[in-house]
């Protein structure tokens, strides 16, 4: 079948490690051809349907080894073509955060690309549907003290009560404008002004979880089942932030059972709404985020316990296009 990636610019891939590389990479091993465009390449009009202007067909380059380093390409463009996004098998929309008004405006022309025939995973309404901060608000019993709000004021009775918190932004990824502050308060103030501009901005606060030493927790659930390995994402040089764009050092490991049990619980409801693919971010017992644009660790996980994640997900894809007729 034709699998239409959407996704950053091919040149950006760092395919070493690129999530999104591994799912090519397992595709094209199973026949299947591969196809990319930028979200901005995406068209409508009147009398038409959804198409990918200049989409790239491309090959993978066999001969080139993601984990060298070298300057060797790791794809050839085959050809360049308008394609409408309903004449293609499967639509994969990969693009990274944030999820800001362009990615709002790409959801909605691939749900037009959906009522015109296409299959698009995940699910655009459920990608709108699940903020990745505010989504774990519908699971309160596995998540930490939580607050979302503008108020500085609410934020300061917040600190009061749990004397050690996280703040960071709603629309932050990669570990963006994360602060904590401790039982002193120092900074509170200009922290939150930084994040909620006077008023204007909610913030979301946490209480701040001593686990996060250990490592905070990537458990991916495909197809609605939990993969049975995680990456402890663990923060290095004084840093509170485990993400691996924040320094973090990546750190496979067998799923704990406080894990397996948020997954499960979880994963049928969101693969019922079209999330495919989510990830789950877990620090000690505690649910803090539902990860759901473009889920990443598949090559961690995969060099360093053998468990090919990209081989479950192209499984739990192609068992989707079927289901969907």
């Amino acid at each position: 079948m034709d699998i239409l990636f959407v996704t950053d610019p091919l040149a950006s891939f760092k395919a070493y490690k690129d999530s999104t590389y591994a799912m090519m990479r397992e595709a094209q091993k199973r026949g299947h051809g591969l196809l990319a465009c930028e979200p901005r390449q995406l068209v409508w009009k009147r009398g038409g349907k959804v198409l990918a202007g200049g989409a790239e067909r491309i090959r993978l380059n066999p001969a080139q080894d993601p984990h060298a380093h070298d300057h060797t390409p790791w794809f050839e463009l085959i050809e360049v073509l308008d394609l409408t996004l309903a004449d293609t098998d499967a639509v994969v929309m990969r693009k990274d955060p944030p999820f800001d008004p362009e990615y709002f405006y790409a959801t909605h022309l691939l749900g037009q690309a959906e009522r015109e025939g296409a299959k698009v995973f995940n699910k655009p309404a459920a990608l709108r549907d699940h903020p990745e901060k505010l989504a774990i608000l519908e699971f309160p019993e596995f998540i930490p003290p939580t607050l979302v709000t503008r108020d500085a004021a609410a934020i300061r009775a917040f600190h009061a009560e749990h004397h050690d918190i996280i703040l960071k932004p709603l629309d932050g990824m990669g570990g963006t404008g994360i602060f904590r502050v401790g039982a002193d308060g120092l900074n509170l103030g200009a922290i939150i002004e930084t994040l909620n501009q006077n008023g204007a901005v909610s913030v979301m606060v946490q209480r701040y979880l001593p686990e996060i030493a250990l490592g905070d927790r990537r458990v991916l659930v495909i197809g609605g089942k939990p993969v049975p390995f995680v990456l402890a994402r663990i923060p290095q040089g004084g840093e509170v932030r485990g993400n691996l764009a924040a320094g973090g050092k990546g750190v496979a490991m067998p799923i704990s059972p406080r894990e397996r049990e948020i997954a499960e619980a979880l994963g049928p409801i969101l693969a019922a709404r079209g999330l495919l693919l989510v990830g789950l971010d877990v620090i000690g017992d505690c649910l803090t985020e539902i990860n759901v644009t473009s889920p990443t660790c598949f090559q961690e996980i995969t060099d360093q316990t053998g468990c090919d994640v990209a081989r479950i997900f192209v499984d739990a894809l192609e068992a989707g296009v079927a289901a969907r007729g």
